[in-house]
C-alpha cells in the first residue's frame, strides 16, 4: 500500500505538560483509523498536526506531494453570513454539481431537511454540523480527517455517515482518521485503532471491539495495570464477546489469552436481582402514559407531536428511545417527569416514584460552581447505596473518573465531559428510583462511558435513555422504542437496526413529517415550492421512483465508464489503435446515455423540489 502522510518524532507540550512525546506514525492507502483516548490526552492535537493545521514543538509531518487532505474541525468554522447552499457548493452552477450522483448522495444523506436558503448562523448546532460535513464530503480527497463527526448527528445520520465512509473508496484506496466517542461507529468503519495516552500512541488492528480485546491482552501480558480500570475493561469485554461475537472477527492477534480473562466474569448486570430490588423500591406501578395526545407547541390546529400513544414502564425496566430530530424524545421525558401535561389522555404515576432527569443542559451545575467536586456530593450525604453496595462519597466520585486530586477541583474549572459526569453523580446520590437520561454521552470519552455503564449496571431502578449512541443503548437498555416523526411510539424488537429499516421505508413512501423546506438546488427550487407548484401526489411518487431508477443506472454507467478507461489505457500502451477507436466509440455512446439520464434526473428532481 502507498504511503500517504505521516509524522516523525512528534512532540507537543503545553505549559508544563507534554501531550505528545516523540510519536511516529503514518497513514497508507486503505487505512480506516479510529482514534480513542481520554479527553485532553491529545487526540485532536495529533489530528491537527497530521492535517498540517498546527506545527509540533519538534519532529515533522511529511505528506506525499499529490495527496489531498480534507479536515473537519470539532468547532464551527463555517461563515455564518453565507446561505446553506453557498456554504456547501460555493458559486458552482446547479448543473455542475446536481449531475454528480456522488454529490447528490451526500446532499440527500446530510442536508435533505435543511433550508437551502437559510443563513448558516440561523441553523441549529446539528444542522451546522451536517452542512460542514456535506461541504467536506462532496470534494475529492485522498485522506479525510474527522474530529468528532457524530456530534449532533442522530442515529440515522450516524448510520448514513458510516455507509458513506465504507463505500467512498475502494478497499485499497484512500484513508481516513476519525476521533469519536461513538463506539458503534468505530466498530463499523475502522480497520485500525490508535489509542492516545500518556503522551504516546498505541496501535491496534480492528475497530473498538478488537481494541478492547487487544487492550485486555496487553494488560494481562504486562501485569502492570490499575485494578479498577482493568476490571472495567474485562467487564466490557465480557459483554462484547457475549452480546456481539461477530465484532471480534477483525483482530489478527491471538485472543485465547484475552478470553481466559473473562471465563469467570458474570453478565454485566443481574437483571432478576435488579428487578426484585426495583419492585421493592417502586411497588408494581411506576409511570404510565395512557392514550396520550400532545399538540405541537404553538403549532397549527390538528398538528400533534404525540397522537394517542400508550407507554407503561415496569419496575426495573431499561428502555432506550431513538427517533428523528424534533420527534419529541426530550418532550416525552418531560411528560414522564410531570414537567408538562398532555393535551388529552392520562399520565399515571406510582405513589413511591422518585424521578431524576439528566438533561442536555450542563448549566444545571451553575448553582454549585463555587464548590469543589467532592463538596457537591458530600453536601447530599457521605455514604450511598448503589446496587446493594455501600459507597462513600469519595468512592462514588472516584468510580466515575474523578481521581483524588480531581475531586478537589472547583466545579467552575471542570471540562464539559467532567461536568456531565458530575451531573449524573448528583442525580444518583439523590437515590431516585426512575432515572431518565437525555443524550448522556455528550462530551464523554470511551473510558468514561465504560465507567458510566458500570455504575448503571448496578443501579436498581427504572431507566429511560434517549441517545443517538446505539452502542450505549444496546449496552445499558434491554428494549428499545422509536419515535418516527408521525406522532406514534413503536416497539423495536429488532433494536436500532429495525428503526433504521422503518425510517428508510417511511422516507421511500413519503409518509414522514418534514416541517422544513429542503432544497438541494442553489437556484431556489425547494420541497415546499414543489408542493405548491401543482404536482400531484401520484406525480411525486412516480418522480421518486424515477430518481431511484436513474441513480441505479448512473451508478452502473460510472462502473462501465471506469472499465472502458482502464481498457483504453491498456490498448494505448500496447499500440492497438483499432481497438482503441472502438472503445472510444463505446465511451461516447455511454457518455451520451449518461447525459440523457442526468437531464431526466433534473426533471424528476424539479417535481420533488430537489
Amino acid at each position: 500500500m502507498a504511503h500517504l502522510l505521516g509524522g516523525e518524532n512528534l512532540t507537543v507540550s503545553f505549559a508544563t505538560r507534554t501531550v505528545l512525546d516523540g510519536v511516529t506514525l503514518g497513514l497508507e492507502d486503505g487505512d480506516r483509523i479510529g482514534m480513542v483516548g481520554r479527553n485532553g490526552d491529545g487526540k485532536s492535537t495529533l489530528m491537527r498536526l497530521l492535517a498540517l493545521r498546527s506545527t509540533p514543538d519538534s519532529g515533522r509531518v511529511t505528506k506525499r506531494g499529490d495527496v489531498n487532505v480534507g479536515y473537519l474541525d470539532q468547532s464551527d468554522v463555517l461563515d455564518g453570513d453565507l446561505t446553506v447552499g453557498a456554504a456547501i457548493v460555493g458559486d458552482r452552477a446547479d448543473h455542475e454539481w446536481a449531475a454528480n450522483a456522488k454529490i447528490r448522495e451526500v446532499m440527500g444523506g446530510l442536508v435533505g431537511d435543511v433550508d437551502w436558503h437559510a443563513n448558516v448562523h440561523a441553523l441549529s448546532g446539528g444542522q451546522k454540523r451536517r452542512v460542514a460535513l456535506a461541504k467536506l464530503l462532496i470534494e475529492d480527497h485522498d485522506v479525510i480527517m474527522l474530529d468528532e463527526p457524530t456530534n449532533h448527528l442522530d442515529v440515522e445520520g450516524v448510520a448514513w455517515l458510516a455507509r458513506h465512509l465504507k463505500t467512498r473508496w475502494r478497499a485499497n484506496q484512500g484513508a481516513f482518521l476519525v476521533v469519536t466517542h461513538d463506539r458503534w461507529f468505530l466498530d463499523e468503519v475502522c480497520n485500525y485503532t490508535w489509542e492516545v495516552h500518556d503522551a504516546m500512541v498505541d496501535m491496534f488492528d480492528g475497530g473498538y471491539a478488537a481494541y478492547v480485546l487487544a487492550r485486555a491482552e496487553r494488560d494481562r501480558m504486562a501485569s502492570v495495570v490499575e485494578g479498577k480500570r482493568q476490571q472495567l475493561v474485562k467487564k466490557e469485554l465480557a459483554w462484547l464477546r457475549r452480546g456481539a461475537p461477530a465484532r471480534t472477527a477483525k483482530p489478527k492477534f491471538r485472543i485465547e489469552a484475552a478470553n481466559d480473562l473473562i471465563a469467570d466474569v458474570p453478565d454485566p448486570r443481574d437483571s432478576v436481582a435488579l428487578s426484585k430490588m426495583a419492585t421493592a423500591r417502586l411497588g408494581k406501578d411506576v409511570l404510565d402514559l395512557e392514550n396520550v395526545t400532545l399538540d405541537f407547541e404553538g403549532g397549527e390546529t390538528g398538528q400533534k407531536l404525540f397522537d394517542n400513544i400508550t407507554l407503561r414502564l415496569a419496575p426495573g425496566e431499561r428502555l432506550g428511545l431513538v427517533g428523528v430530530n424534533g420527534a419529541g424524545k426530550s418532550t416525552l421525558l418531560k411528560l414522564l417527569n410531570g414537567e408538562i401535561q398532555p393535551s388529552s389522555g392520562k399520565v399515571k404515576r406510582g405513589k413511591t416514584v422518585v424521578t431524576a432527569v439528566l438533561t442536555q443542559d450542563v448549566k444545571e451545575l451553575d448553582d454549585v460552581s463555587d464548590l469543589r467536586v467532592i463538596e457537591v456530593i458530600e453536601r447530599e450525604k457521605r455514604s450511598f447505596n448503589v446496587g446493594g453496595k455501600e459507597f462513600t462519597a469519595g468512592q462514588l466520585v472516584e468510580q466515575l473518573g474523578f481521581t483524588k486530586e480531581k475531586q478537589w477541583t472547583p466545579v467552575s474549572d471542570l471540562s464539559g465531559g467532567e461536568r456531565r459526569r458530575l451531573q449524573l453523580l448528583r442525580l444518583l446520590v439523590g437515590e431516585p428510583n426512575v432515572l431518565m437520561l437525555d443524550e448522556p454521552t455528550n462530551d464523554l470519552d470511551t473510558d468514561t462511558l465504560a465507567a458510566v455503564e458500570d455504575v448503571l449496571d448496578g443501579w436498581p431502578g427504572t431507566l429511560v435513555v434517549v441517545s443517538h449512541d446505539r452502542y450505549l443503548l444496546e449496552r445499558v437498555t434491554d428494549n428499545q422504542m422509536a419515535l418516527l416523526g408521525d406522532g406514534k411510539l413503536r416497539g423495536l424488537p429488532g433494536g436500532v437496526d429495525q428503526y433504521l429499516e422503518l425510517r428508510e421505508a417511511a422516507l421511500a413512501s413519503g409518509a414522514v413529517r418534514s416541517g422544513q423546506s429542503a432544497p438541494t438546488s442553489a437556484s431556489g427550487t425547494s420541497s415546499s415550492a414543489a408542493a405548491s407548484s401543482g404536482a400531484s401526489e401520484a406525480e411525486k411518487r412516480e418522480a421518486r421512483k424515477d430518481l431511484n431508477r436513474i441513480d441505479r443506472q448512473l451508478g452502473k454507467i460510472s462502473q462501465q465508464e471506469e472499465k472502458l478507461h482502464t481498457q483504453m489505457a491498456a490498448k494505448s500502451e500496447s499500440g492497438d489503435f483499432d481497438a482503441l477507436g472502438e472503445l472510444n466509440a463505446k465511451l461516447r455512446e455511454l457518455l451520451d446515455e449518461k447525459e440523457g439520464l442526468e437531464l431526466e434526473w433534473l426533471e424528476a428532481a424539479e417535481i420533488l423540489g430537489e
